[in-house]
């Protein structure tokens, strides 16, 4: 099978599946990842050629099909831009030489449409490990920023690839920013630069909304105030996603001026308190943020209308002295 051939079976799947979205949209990762396959194969109508149905869970690609490889993006938003897989490509499938991106999009008008998985990276962002970041029809790729091609680089040993990072991240640095790593090793999954902010310095919106977003991620924050660790969780999201740093996590949840704005007497448990002023923004973000981010923190893939019932089940098992289901998000 050609380059050009394996392109036009594309064109086809992803015709197909703009088809299907548009009838019923695609509520998670994991069912979309699914269909993908199964079109592909059946699009495909080739019994010499075998796709894995039972891949590797951190099998990069996500499909292989030869010498050619399909990396599965999805969003439910109304954007062609989404984190991807880690720089590392630790389970990288060998066999594949060509990878192209196959992105779902579920937001505004639902479509999908693939590209060049080389010309779609076009940023590389902190989670646990250091993540691409892909968006269809950029105008130009990060490997074109850092004068390397994909190739070249997936080739590099990990301390390599960091050298070219930094080197980015430097140049696309603004007034008052500062450049944020850990050691240059290569055992530093971490060393990834970012552009720092603190906490304290945002405004009273976005911090809402990061509370509101690192609460729905990490329902560990209910547990008793006794319990060590309860925060970390929130701390690193804060860091690794959006670059900024807390000093003092009691400033997230448990600090009167978080709790208690109105400075009354009324007491109750402050944790309570705090996630009940947040709770139209965690319903929002239960809607808008990426499935992926679920699959990250709670160990599993949630459609989005779900994701506050599933967040109180876990809440009550951890919480002490109180039930979160008896008292969040009852209307």
């Amino acid at each position: 099978m050609t380059q050009k051939d394996f392109e036009k079976i594309l064109d086809s799947v992803c015709a197909a599946l703009t088809t299907e979205s548009r009838k019923q949209i695609f509520k998670t990762s994991a069912q979309f990842e699914n269909r993908v396959r199964e079109v592909l194969h059946e699009t495909l109508n080739d019994p010499s050629v075998e796709i894995d149905f039972k891949p590797h869970p951190q099998a990069f690609p996500d499909i292989a099909v030869g010498s050619f490889g399909v990396e599965v993006k999805f969003t439910l938003n109304d954007t062609w831009r989404s984190v991807a897989n880690s720089v590392l490509e630790t389970n990288r499938i060998e066999s594949v030489e060509r990878v192209y991106l196959v992105f779902g999009k579920m937001g505004g008008v639902p479509e999908v449409r693939w590209g060049d998985y080389e010309q779609s990276v076009i940023h590389v962002r902190t989670s646990h490990v250091p993540r691409f970041e892909v968006e269809l029809f950029a105008n130009r790729s990060l490997f074109a920023l850092m004068g390397v091609t994909y190739d070249d680089f997936r080739s590099l040993p990990m301390e390599e690839k960091m050298r070219h990072i930094r080197t980015y991240a430097r140049a696309r640095l603004q007034k008052g920013e500062r450049l944020w790593w850990l050691e240059d090793t290569p055992d530093a999954e971490h060393a990834l630069p970012i552009q720092a902010r603190l906490y304290t310095s945002l405004s009273t919106k976005e911090k809402t909304r990061l509370r509101a977003e690192a609460a729905l991620l990490c329902p560990s924050i209910v547990k008793s105030g006794r319990s060590r660790n309860k925060y970390d969780d929130v701390v690193l999201y804060l860091l690794t996603y959006h670059g900024v740093i807390c000093h003092q996590a009691r400033d997230l949840f448990s600090a009167g001026s978080v709790a208690n704005p109105d400075n009354d007497d009324d007491g109750g448990i402050y944790i309570e308190r705090a996630l009940k002023l947040v709770e139209s923004e965690m319903k929002k973000a239960a809607l808008e943020m990426d499935d992926a981010l679920f699959v990250e923190y709670w160990g599993e893939s949630v459609p989005p209308e779900e994701r506050i019932s599933r967040w109180l089940v876990k809440a009550d098992l951890i919480a002490s002295g109180w039930v979160p289901s008896k008292s969040l998000f009852l209307s």
